[in-house]
């Protein structure tokens, strides 16, 4: 009997091998597509492929993105050796925008109850544009999508008239317009109905054998959650103008270095997060002009005109920071956060220039000038000469108006060499 027994393990275990060694890989995006998101999914990709995966689920949920990060998803997707799956989840999640290119670019498409698909129009975050170059726009998204749909085998229409239209559907809708494949209640659900079923891949026909796989979280690693943070535009804003504070301290008062290195890393990781944000240079142009302006009005009396300048070119290049002449972007810095930034900084500016006028007015303290109309007593008799004490000091005076007897007290009227003209107080 054992031997029957360990003859049919022999016979059995490569089965149980295989299969125990099905790996499905499982990301999650949850946020804008930007650089960060797109070299996140690249590597995933590429650590299910070289550990053998069955396929790879990305977990989506984003408001929309960057155009060059979304045609670097798609071309990825379409170039995939193993099945994409995109699961727009969980409950009340979107895929927007961008998010429409990423989910009908996936080999399969899901999605869970309660969200929804859609609104992928080109907009501008730059206020009206031009007609023919909106229309350019429209129509070079409207080809992109349906060069998907059709790769893809999707709802060619629908996908056109969710970039013309800005049409946006629930899952429930999306299923019988055959946008999606799928609708899951959970990442469990979704294994179980993408069990069996069979998809082109740039190696040819691919089965999914999900049932039993092993499911292994492949989570952003700490560059990728840096850079993601570093890639919102409201971030490199602040870091920015925090790292132009922190460097017009240190020139002010040089030695003191803790402004100085904090204002050189936000200088520095501004520029970094420039570096994957589509930045219009002519925006940082004028908020380093502004800041220009304001420490002028300190050194140069303007009446308020160079302040004036420096506050609308501040607001100016904050709205100019962000270029969106491309299609899908979906990067804006926060109306609130400007504000905020322009108020303070009009009000630091403002401050040191009445504390600098101040400074201009305020009365001389110190040296012979800063002996004029102070008082003090006479020490001896004044005959018209003689010595009084001021400011702890003994000093040789001359009465102005006659004798004037010890212990008075005198104001300071002239200096003449060392000798103090006073008179009776």
């Amino acid at each position: 009997m054992t031997k029957k027994y360990l003859i049919a393990f022999i016979l059995l275990f490569p089965f149980i091998v295989f299969s125990q060694s099905k790996k499905i890989y499982l990301l999650t995006i949850d946020g804008a597509i930007n650089p960060a998101s797109t070299e996140y999914i690249q590597e995933g990709i590429k650590a299910a492929v070289d550990d053998d995966a069955e396929c790879v689920i990305i977990k989506l949920n984003t408001p929309g993105g960057l155009l060059k990060s979304t045609r670097v998803i798609v071309t990825e997707f379409l170039q995939a050796k193993i099945p994409i799956v995109v699961y727009v989840h969980p409950q009340g999640s979107q895929a927007a925008s961008a998010g429409v290119f990423v989910t009908m670019a996936a080999h399969i498409a899901a999605m869970a109850p309660g969200t929804n698909i859609g609104a992928a129009h080109p907009v501008s975050l730059q206020g009206q544009q031009d007609s023919i170059m909106m229309e350019k726009a429209t129509n070079d998204a409207a080809a992109f999508i349906r060069t998907i749909s059709e790769k893809r085998k999707r709802n060619i229409e629908w996908g056109e008239d969710a970039v013309r239209k800005s049409l946006s559907i629930t899952e429930t809708e999306a299923l019988e317009k055959n946008v999606i494949d799928i609708v899951a209640t959970s990442v469990d659900d979704l294994i179980q109905k993408l069990d069996g079923r069979k998809v082109e891949t740039i190696e040819g026909e691919k089965e999914i054998n999900s049932v039993g796989a092993e499911i292994i979280p492949y989570d952003m690693s700490f560059k990728h959650k840096l850079l993601n943070t570093l890639s919102d535009p409201n971030i490199a804003y602040i870091l920015f103008m925090l790292g132009l504070y922190g460097l017009l301290f240190e020139l002010y008062n040089p030695g003191s270095i803790f402004p100085g290195v904090v204002g050189g890393i936000c200088i520095i990781l501004a520029f970094y997060s420039f570096h994957t944000l589509p930045i219009n240079y002519a925006g940082l142009a004028l908020i380093i002009f502004a800041i220009i302006l304001f420490i002028l009005e300190i050194k140069v009396v303007s009446h308020g005109i160079l302040t004036i300048g420096g506050t609308i070119s501040l607001i100016l290049g904050s709205i100019m920071l962000i270029d969106s002449d491309s299609t899908l972007e979906f990067v804006k810095i926060s109306w609130q956060i400007i504000a905020l930034f322009v108020v303070l900084t009009v009000v630091f500016f403002v401050f040191a220039i009445g504390l600098g006028i101040k400074a201009q007015r305020k009365k001389v303290t110190t040296g012979i000038e800063g002996l004029l109309l102070e008082e003090g007593f006479v020490v001896s008799d004044l005959k018209p000469i003689g010595t009084i004490q001021i400011h702890g000091e003994i000093w040789n005076a001359e009465s102005v108006e006659g004798k004037i007897s010890k212990g008075h007290r005198v104001k300071v009227l002239e200096v003449n060499n060392l000798t103090l003209k006073v008179r009776k107080v």
